[in-house]
Protein backbone atom coordinates (compact mmCIF):
# COMPACT_ATOMS: atom_id res chain seq x y z
CA UNK A 1 0.00 0.00 0.00
CA UNK A 2 2.83 2.38 0.88
CA UNK A 3 4.63 1.58 -2.37
CA UNK A 4 1.49 2.27 -4.40
CA UNK A 5 0.89 5.57 -2.62
CA UNK A 6 4.51 6.58 -3.10
CA UNK A 7 4.36 5.64 -6.78
CA UNK A 8 1.15 7.56 -7.45
CA UNK A 9 2.41 10.60 -5.59
CA UNK A 10 5.67 10.51 -7.53
CA UNK A 11 3.75 10.20 -10.79
CA UNK A 12 1.53 13.17 -9.98
CA UNK A 13 4.55 15.28 -9.00
CA UNK A 14 6.25 14.27 -12.23
CA UNK A 15 3.26 15.42 -14.27
CA UNK A 16 3.20 18.70 -12.38
CA UNK A 17 6.93 19.16 -12.88
CA UNK A 18 6.71 18.55 -16.62
CA UNK A 19 3.87 21.06 -16.86
CA UNK A 20 5.88 23.68 -14.98
CA UNK A 21 8.96 23.11 -17.13
CA UNK A 22 6.84 23.42 -20.29
CA UNK A 23 5.36 26.67 -18.97
CA UNK A 24 8.80 28.03 -18.12
CA UNK A 25 10.21 27.09 -21.52
CA UNK A 26 7.52 28.91 -23.49
CA UNK A 27 7.31 31.96 -21.23
CA UNK A 28 8.79 35.21 -22.52
CA UNK A 29 9.81 36.64 -19.16
CA UNK A 30 13.08 34.87 -18.48
CA UNK A 31 14.81 38.21 -18.09
CA UNK A 32 12.95 41.42 -17.34
CA UNK A 33 14.13 45.00 -17.36
CA UNK A 34 15.32 46.20 -13.99
CA UNK A 35 13.17 49.18 -13.05
CA UNK A 36 14.98 50.05 -9.82
CA UNK A 37 16.06 53.66 -9.92
CA UNK A 38 13.82 54.48 -12.90
CA UNK A 39 10.94 56.67 -11.82
CA UNK A 40 9.46 57.04 -15.30
CA UNK A 41 9.99 54.35 -17.91
CA UNK A 42 8.68 54.85 -21.43
CA UNK A 43 9.26 51.24 -22.44
CA UNK A 44 9.58 47.96 -20.60
CA UNK A 45 11.54 45.13 -22.18
CA UNK A 46 11.72 41.44 -21.36
CA UNK A 47 13.20 38.43 -23.11
CA UNK A 48 12.73 34.68 -23.23
CA UNK A 49 14.33 31.73 -24.92
CA UNK A 50 12.52 32.24 -28.20
CA UNK A 51 11.71 35.93 -28.53
CA UNK A 52 12.09 39.33 -26.93
CA UNK A 53 9.37 41.88 -26.26
CA UNK A 54 9.06 45.62 -25.73
CA UNK A 55 6.00 47.08 -24.01
CA UNK A 56 5.19 50.77 -24.12
CA UNK A 57 3.38 52.72 -21.45
CA UNK A 58 0.45 52.98 -23.87
CA UNK A 59 -0.03 49.22 -23.58
CA UNK A 60 1.34 48.36 -27.01
CA UNK A 61 3.59 45.30 -26.94
CA UNK A 62 5.93 44.37 -29.77
CA UNK A 63 7.43 40.86 -29.67
CA UNK A 64 10.01 39.68 -32.16
CA UNK A 65 11.29 36.09 -32.36
CA UNK A 66 14.94 35.24 -32.72
CA UNK A 67 15.04 34.65 -36.46
CA UNK A 68 18.50 33.06 -36.45
CA UNK A 69 20.52 31.04 -33.98
CA UNK A 70 23.87 32.04 -35.42
CA UNK A 71 23.92 35.41 -33.69
CA UNK A 72 22.74 34.13 -30.31
CA UNK A 73 25.11 33.50 -27.41
CA UNK A 74 26.25 29.92 -26.99
CA UNK A 75 24.89 29.86 -23.44
CA UNK A 76 21.40 30.75 -24.64
CA UNK A 77 21.50 27.92 -27.17
CA UNK A 78 22.75 25.58 -24.44
CA UNK A 79 19.83 26.59 -22.20
CA UNK A 80 17.41 25.83 -25.03
CA UNK A 81 18.95 22.39 -25.49
CA UNK A 82 18.86 21.62 -21.76
CA UNK A 83 15.20 22.58 -21.44
CA UNK A 84 14.17 20.61 -24.52
CA UNK A 85 16.05 17.50 -23.37
CA UNK A 86 14.49 17.85 -19.93
CA UNK A 87 11.03 18.01 -21.49
CA UNK A 88 11.68 14.96 -23.66
CA UNK A 89 12.98 12.92 -20.73
CA UNK A 90 10.13 14.05 -18.49
CA UNK A 91 7.51 13.29 -21.12
CA UNK A 92 8.88 9.81 -21.81
CA UNK A 93 9.15 9.15 -18.08
CA UNK A 94 5.50 10.06 -17.57
CA UNK A 95 4.45 7.71 -20.37
CA UNK A 96 6.48 4.88 -18.87
CA UNK A 97 5.10 5.65 -15.42
CA UNK A 98 1.52 5.38 -16.64
CA UNK A 99 2.00 1.76 -17.70
CA UNK A 100 3.95 0.93 -14.54
CA UNK A 101 1.29 2.10 -12.08
CA UNK A 102 0.56 -0.71 -9.67
CA UNK A 103 -3.06 0.32 -9.35
CA UNK A 104 -3.62 -0.32 -13.07
CA UNK A 105 -3.98 -3.83 -14.44
CA UNK A 106 -2.52 -4.15 -17.92
CA UNK A 107 -2.67 -7.70 -19.25
CA UNK A 108 -0.51 -10.15 -17.35
CA UNK A 109 2.31 -7.72 -16.57
CA UNK A 110 4.22 -8.94 -13.54
CA UNK A 111 5.08 -6.78 -10.56
CA UNK A 112 8.82 -7.06 -11.11
CA UNK A 113 8.43 -5.64 -14.63
CA UNK A 114 6.37 -2.76 -13.26
CA UNK A 115 9.03 -2.19 -10.62
CA UNK A 116 11.74 -1.93 -13.30
CA UNK A 117 9.60 0.45 -15.33
CA UNK A 118 8.94 2.56 -12.23
CA UNK A 119 12.66 2.72 -11.48
CA UNK A 120 13.38 3.71 -15.08
CA UNK A 121 10.77 6.46 -14.99
CA UNK A 122 12.11 7.70 -11.66
CA UNK A 123 15.68 7.92 -12.94
CA UNK A 124 14.53 9.74 -16.07
CA UNK A 125 12.55 12.21 -13.96
CA UNK A 126 15.57 12.84 -11.76
CA UNK A 127 17.72 13.51 -14.82
CA UNK A 128 15.03 15.75 -16.31
CA UNK A 129 14.82 17.75 -13.09
CA UNK A 130 18.60 18.16 -12.94
CA UNK A 131 18.72 19.31 -16.58
CA UNK A 132 15.88 21.80 -16.06
CA UNK A 133 17.52 23.26 -12.97
CA UNK A 134 20.86 23.42 -14.79
CA UNK A 135 19.29 25.22 -17.76
CA UNK A 136 17.52 27.79 -15.62
CA UNK A 137 20.60 28.32 -13.46
CA UNK A 138 22.77 28.83 -16.54
CA UNK A 139 20.43 31.53 -17.80
CA UNK A 140 20.33 33.12 -14.35
CA UNK A 141 24.12 33.19 -14.29
CA UNK A 142 24.06 34.90 -17.69
CA UNK A 143 21.77 37.59 -16.28
CA UNK A 144 23.97 38.07 -13.22
CA UNK A 145 27.09 38.47 -15.35
CA UNK A 146 25.46 40.98 -17.65
CA UNK A 147 23.56 42.93 -14.97
CA UNK A 148 26.11 45.69 -14.61
CA UNK A 149 28.16 45.38 -17.78
CA UNK A 150 25.96 44.51 -20.77
CA UNK A 151 24.27 47.17 -22.90
CA UNK A 152 21.10 45.76 -24.45
CA UNK A 153 20.96 48.12 -27.41
CA UNK A 154 18.72 45.83 -29.41
CA UNK A 155 16.24 44.75 -26.75
CA UNK A 156 17.59 41.42 -25.58
CA UNK A 157 20.10 38.92 -26.82
CA UNK A 158 20.45 40.43 -30.25
CA UNK A 159 17.16 39.06 -31.50
CA UNK A 160 14.88 42.09 -31.57
CA UNK A 161 16.76 43.98 -34.21
CA UNK A 162 15.76 47.51 -35.15
CA UNK A 163 12.68 48.50 -33.17
CA UNK A 164 12.36 52.01 -34.50
CA UNK A 165 10.78 54.33 -31.97
CA UNK A 166 10.26 51.59 -29.40
CA UNK A 167 13.85 51.47 -28.15
CA UNK A 168 16.47 54.12 -28.62
CA UNK A 169 19.90 52.83 -29.49
CA UNK A 170 21.30 54.97 -26.68
CA UNK A 171 19.25 53.27 -23.98
CA UNK A 172 21.12 51.07 -21.54
CA UNK A 173 18.96 48.40 -19.91
CA UNK A 174 19.80 46.25 -16.94
CA UNK A 175 17.98 42.94 -16.70
CA UNK A 176 16.99 40.91 -13.68
CA UNK A 177 15.37 37.54 -13.00
CA UNK A 178 11.99 37.03 -14.64
CA UNK A 179 9.09 34.86 -13.42
CA UNK A 180 10.00 32.07 -15.85
CA UNK A 181 13.21 31.37 -13.93
CA UNK A 182 11.34 30.68 -10.71
CA UNK A 183 8.78 28.54 -12.53
CA UNK A 184 11.62 26.55 -14.08
CA UNK A 185 13.41 26.10 -10.75
CA UNK A 186 10.22 24.90 -9.07
CA UNK A 187 9.41 22.60 -11.99
CA UNK A 188 12.87 21.04 -11.93
CA UNK A 189 12.70 20.53 -8.17
CA UNK A 190 9.26 18.94 -8.40
CA UNK A 191 10.50 16.61 -11.15
CA UNK A 192 13.48 15.65 -9.02
CA UNK A 193 11.33 14.91 -5.97
CA UNK A 194 8.84 12.95 -8.06
CA UNK A 195 11.66 10.85 -9.50
CA UNK A 196 13.01 10.08 -6.04
CA UNK A 197 9.58 8.98 -4.83
CA UNK A 198 9.20 6.66 -7.82
CA UNK A 199 12.62 5.15 -7.18
CA UNK A 200 11.66 4.56 -3.55
CA UNK A 201 8.37 2.99 -4.65
CA UNK A 202 10.31 0.52 -6.78
CA UNK A 203 11.79 -1.11 -3.68
CA UNK A 204 8.35 -1.87 -2.28
CA UNK A 205 7.03 -3.23 -5.57
CA UNK A 206 9.52 -6.09 -5.92
CA UNK A 207 7.76 -9.36 -5.08
CA UNK A 208 10.82 -11.05 -3.54
CA UNK A 209 10.00 -9.70 -0.11
CA UNK A 210 6.52 -11.17 -0.25
CA UNK A 211 7.87 -14.51 -1.51
CA UNK A 212 10.44 -14.61 1.26
CA UNK A 213 7.80 -13.92 3.90
CA UNK A 214 5.51 -16.60 2.48
CA UNK A 215 8.32 -19.14 2.38
CA UNK A 216 9.34 -18.30 5.94
CA UNK A 217 5.74 -18.67 7.12
CA UNK A 218 5.44 -22.05 5.46
CA UNK A 219 8.69 -23.28 7.05
CA UNK A 220 7.69 -22.17 10.52
CA UNK A 221 4.16 -23.53 10.29
CA UNK A 222 3.70 -26.46 12.70
CA UNK A 223 2.87 -29.79 11.08
CA UNK A 224 -0.71 -30.95 11.09
CA UNK A 225 -1.47 -33.53 13.75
Amino acid sequence: MAATLCQVLGFMLSLLGVGLVIAATVMDQWSTQDLSGNIVTAVYTYSGLWRTCVRQTTGLTDCRPYFTILGLPALLQAVRALMIIALVLGGIACLVAIFSLKCLKIGNMEDNIKAIMTLTAGIMNILAGILAIAGVSTFANLIVQSFHFTTFTDGGFGGLGNTGSLVSLLDVFRYTFGPALFVGWIGGAVLFIGGILMCLACRGMTPRNENANTKHAQETKPPDS
